[in-house]
This record gives C-alpha cells, structure tokens and sequence, in this order.
C-alpha cells in the first residue's frame, strides 16, 4: 500500500474513533473499507475533454490519484498541453496546465499518484494527442452501521460503570505520632 493511502487510512481510523464517541471513549470504531480501481481517460482532436465525477448522495470518500500522461499510438512530433480543472481548498474553480508532452522529447510522464478530489476535468488545452491519462479510482468508507450485538455489549459496559461505587476520600487518622 502506498505511504499516501496508509496516512489517508491512518486519519481516516482516526476520524472514525472521533465519530464514535471520542478516542478515550469506550465504542468500538466504525470499519474502514478502501476499494481501489484502475482509471484511464484518452484526450484526442476529437474529445478535447473528460470529467470525471461521483454520485452527490454518496458517502463515501472518492480519490483520483494519477500515474501517468502518455501519448499513444498516432500521435504527431507537437506540444500536447494537459490542463486539469478541479476544486481549491476554498472551493472555487481553478485550471491548472499539469503537462506538455511532445513525441521527440517527451512522450510519457509519471505523476507518482497525483491526488485530486472529483469531479475533474481533463482538457487538451493544445495539440491533437492521442493522451493517454491513467491512474486509480479509490473508495474509502466508513461504515457506520452498528450491529445488535454490539450495541448490548456497550449498554452492559454502561450499566457495568453505573455499579461501580464511587472512590471515597480517605479518612484522616489523628493522633499518632
């Protein structure tokens, strides 16, 4: 697993203790479930083009991470800019020119999972490509359904403190010397 989604895994574990009644809290954390799959557009004369974007009632996380830009087969010796349209952490629409591919001097470059939240669009800004843009989907959702089992268990660990009794302070003995 890449060092990216082990931290991803990592706060998300830690998101779900939170949501669950704290770190110190005594409710087991929701699971975490990762799915990845493989991801692959191609930018050409004929679709300059591609968004790509999840359903707005899922719950899940959703993450492109990118591997790689190349041109393929048909592909003329011409700068072929890639430009990616996404979200800022303020949530406005930015453009970002992410490559320049030419066949003589740079046909293929490696993003090394480059993360972008959907949706997304590609664009070929210039040039007539073939592009060739790959990469993975991932998924990861936190499952907050808790069984019935489960939730006796932590009414009896409640019911179990409520029997406790309680520390008393200790007496002072007089007197001695």
């Amino acid at each position: 697993m890449a060092a990216g989604a082990a931290a991803a895994l990592a706060f998300l574990s830690q998101e779900s203790r939170a949501r669950t009644g704290g770190i110190g809290g005594l409710r087991v954390p929701a699971p975490v479930t990762m799915d990845s799959f493989f991801f692959g557009c191609e930018l050409s004369g004929h679709t300059r083009s591609f968004t790509f974007k999840v359903e707005e009632e899922d719950d899940s996380e959703h993450v492109l991470a990118l591997t790689m830009l190349c041109l393929t087969e048909g592909a003329k010796d011409e700068c072929n800019v890639i430009e990616v349209v996404a979200r800022n952490h303020d949530h406005q629409e930015i453009a970002v020119p992410v490559a320049n591919l030419k066949l003589s001097c740079q046909p293929m470059l490696s993003l090394d999972d480059f993360q972008l939240q959907p949706p997304v669009t590609f664009r070929l800004k210039s040039g007539s490509g073939p592009v060739r843009i790959t990469g993975r989907h991932q998924i990861v959702t936190i499952s907050n359904d808790v069984s019935e089992e489960e939730e006796s268990e932590e009414e009896g660990s409640e019911e179990e403190e409520a029997e406790l009794c309680p520390i008393l302070p200790a007496k002072k003995q007089g007197g001695r010397p």
